[in-house]
């Protein structure tokens, strides 16, 4: 099975195991449970749900509220739990949900229509249309919205490089996306002017340029010029079409040294660095049978496929009976 098979059932099992605690809970609140400690089914299962539970932060990309009123809801929610408006360090208001039957009558009462102090929202098409959304007591600024929501779990990546032999190398660092990849580099360099500079390897070498931070480089310098850049550690921020700057007087000559980030340049473009299972510690065995039944179809082993769904079988009616 190569990296990417696995990464594809890997994350396939994740987000089954993960989309299974809903109808779990909602079995499990259906039955009587037991008061004693970590034995109360509601709670072990509410717990792995826990992993994933988040607010927003309009400072991350995936956990942004978009939109001046309705609000975009961010792009790693799976299921929102509540909206509160906070205008203030001071001020917290829970902001109550209503469906589109009841929100026509809500608004044109008197006694009932909402305000600052009392508002309600209509969630649709992930965006929360919230009122009052008029007149002077109109929410428009998303930093004074907050949702509370349960987010999606990320998939699973195995990152690697290919060995000399063709063999997949894993890589141990995690996998940001606007990384620059590990190793050399040398041929996005885009303009080379560096002249009459001293024969050396220059490690963490000084440069000038890029969105990001952290990137740290290695030059080698061979016949006065630059020969080689290579990448000691990937940093983050980055983009595509960067350009990273050495000054040829830090290797003792002239001119300069302009490398380009590509696309191919940066972990989303390639397959280095890793993503681990989100999944609660309690999910080991079920991962790994899972894995394997799947494992059984790709190589088409009925007997893989047999074992582990029994398995998986046995230890799904163990957990609810």
């Amino acid at each position: 099975m190569t990296p990417d098979e696995f990464n594809r059932i890997g994350s396939q099992v994740q987000r089954q195991i993960f989309e299974a605690y809903f109808e779990d809970l909602n079995q499990q609140l259906r039955v009587p449970q037991s008061d004693m400690e970590y034995s109360n089914r509601v709670a072990i299962t509410d717990e792995k749900i826990a992993e994933f539970k988040t607010e927003n932060d309009q400072t991350i990309a995936e956990k942004t509220i978009g939109g001046t009123n309705p609000f975009t809801t961010p792009s790693e929610l799976y299921r929102l739990g509540s909206i509160t408006y906070e205008p203030n360090t001071t001020t917290y208001k829970e902001i109550q949900r209503v469906g589109r039957a009841e929100i026509y009558n809500i608004r044109k009462a008197p006694l009932t229509a909402p305000t600052k102090n009392f508002p309600i929202y209509l969630y649709e098409d992930n965006k929360a249309l919230v009122y009052p959304n008029t007149g002077l007591d109109a929410i428009v600024d998303p930093n004074h919205i907050k949702m509370q929501y349960v987010k999606k779990p990320n998939d699973i990546r195995w990152g690697y490089n290919t060995g000399a032999l063709g063999q997949y190398v894993f890589t141990n660092y995690p996998y940001v996306a606007t990384s620059i990849n590990i190793g050399d580099i040398s041929s996005s360099i885009s303009s080379n002017t560096v002249a009459s500079a001293t024969d050396n390897t220059y490690t963490n070498a000084a440069y000038t340029g890029g969105s990001g931070t952290g990137a740290t480089f290695d030059v080698v310098v061979s016949g006065t010029t630059v020969n080689s850049i290579t990448v000691i550690s990937q940093g983050s921020g980055y983009a595509v079409d960067d350009q990273i700057t050495f000054q040829g007087t830090d290797f003792g000559g002239t001119g300069t040294t302009v490398l380009t980030l590509t696309s191919a340049n940066l972990f989303s473009g390639s397959t280095q660095g890793f993503t681990n299972f989100e999944l609660h510690n309690s999910e080991r065995a079920e991962v790994i049978l899972k894995i394997l039944l799947y494992a059984g179809v790709v190589i088409r082993d009925p007997q893989i496929i047999q074992v582990a769904a029994q398995k998986v079988q046995q230890e799904e009616v163990n957990e609810k009976s």
